[in-house]
């Protein structure tokens, strides 16, 4: 696998490059006209894809690739492996965080990352708009009673609680998610509280909310949405104490990690009825058939679908495309990982 690079028919530069996911996450990603437009901007290395570096075609592979595109399920890229493939430059990921592969390595080698986690941010944002419009209206609620009694409810007897005019809803930690849901609300008569601790107050108001402390922001607000990443210092950030200061009928809406909440809290809160919960995510993930929050009526537990599926797929493989032709040309990424960064991403 030696000898000189292709070039593009306007004469640029082709790297070499390589797949590496598990094989059904290629499935999932990688249609025939996504390989097609990656092998417009690289030379790829024919498939199948590498998910595991260490057998003989893996290190022939890697022996000449010079960008690595990577999905769920890629190996660590760790010395050893990094041995094994000497003209390494850039990764570029087609998914969100990168943790699960990129190693300190990668990054002494100076190694450029990429990584698709905006793409991957537009419909967990979706996801969470659409939940707190729905919450305000109690629609979920509200169908499963008019499903059950077969009879409709007295708009003009409705709770002056019940609505989305006016209410209050804190975002916690402006995050890549955050801040596109923050976006995401504009249009809406909603007031967003934000607390995050690295953001000043000029910068809230730049973003077009208010800064609040983390009490506070529970305290005042009708729904918190939890986007802050799972870090040792944000585990069980969101307390019993918290949960116990919510207004009556608050909502919790978490899409990140289900183990920034204190679970065990927020079932017995549940418990009481004072407040509801949308729950995308869990700890651990997929719960287990006897788990108590199953047994909570006011939780809407979904099986971590806010992130992309079907063909929201197709936005991620895009993205990457792009980083990949934008790397060839020489002109960097466009959504790079920083290593100094890392520890305050998802």
């Amino acid at each position: 696998m030696t000898g000189t690079t292709p070039a593009q028919a306007d004469g640029r530069r082709r790297p070499r490059a390589a797949v590496a996911m598990r094989p059904d996450t290629a499935t999932a990603l990688l249609n025939a006209p996504s390989l097609a437009a990656l092998s417009q901007v690289c030379d790829l290395a024919p498939l199948p894809v590498l998910d595991d570096f260490t057998t003989d075609r893996a290190r022939a592979v890697l022996a000449d690739t010079e960008l690595l595109v990577t999905g769920w399920g890629c190996p660590p890229l760790d010395a050893a492996v990094l041995a094994s493939a000497p003209r390494l430059r850039a990764v570029v990921h087609t998914a969100g965080t990168v943790r699960g592969h990129i190693t300190d390595a990668c990054w002494e080698r100076g190694i450029e990352v990429s990584s698709a986690a905006a793409a991957n941010a537009l419909p967990v944002a979706e996801y969470t708009v659409a939940m707190i419009l729905l919450s305000g209206k109690r629609a979920l609620e509200r169908a499963h009673a008019y499903r059950s009694e077969r009879r409709r409810d007295d708009s003009l007897t409705t709770s002056p609680t019940l609505g989305n005019y006016g209410r209050t809803v804190g975002i916690l930690s402006a995050s890549l998610i955050g801040r596109r849901v923050i976006e995401l609300l504009r249009p809406y008569d909603l007031r967003v509280l934000l607390h995050d601790p690295y953001v000043s107050d000029a910068q809230a108001a730049e973003l077009g909310v208010e800064a609040v402390g983390l009490g506070e922001l529970f305290g005042r607000s009708d729904l918190v949405s939890v986007h802050t990443p799972l870090l040792p210092a944000t585990r069980g950030l969101v307390s019993r104490e918290l949960l116990m200061s919510m207004r009556p009928d608050g909502v919790l809406l978490n899409t990140s990690r289900g183990a920034v909440v204190d679970q065990d809290a927020l079932v017995d809160v549940l418990r009481t009825n004072r407040i509801r919960a949308v729950l995308d995510v869990t700890d651990p993930d997929t719960l287990p058939a006897g788990h108590p929050l199953w047994e909570c009526e006011n939780a809407l537990i979904t099986p971590h679908l806010a992130g992309s599926q079907g063909n929201e797929w197709q936005r991620l493989v895009d993205l990457a495309v792009g980083e990949a032709e934008r790397w060839a040309a020489g002109d960097g990424f466009a959504h790079p990982v920083r290593r100094e960064r890392l520890a305050f991403l998802a």
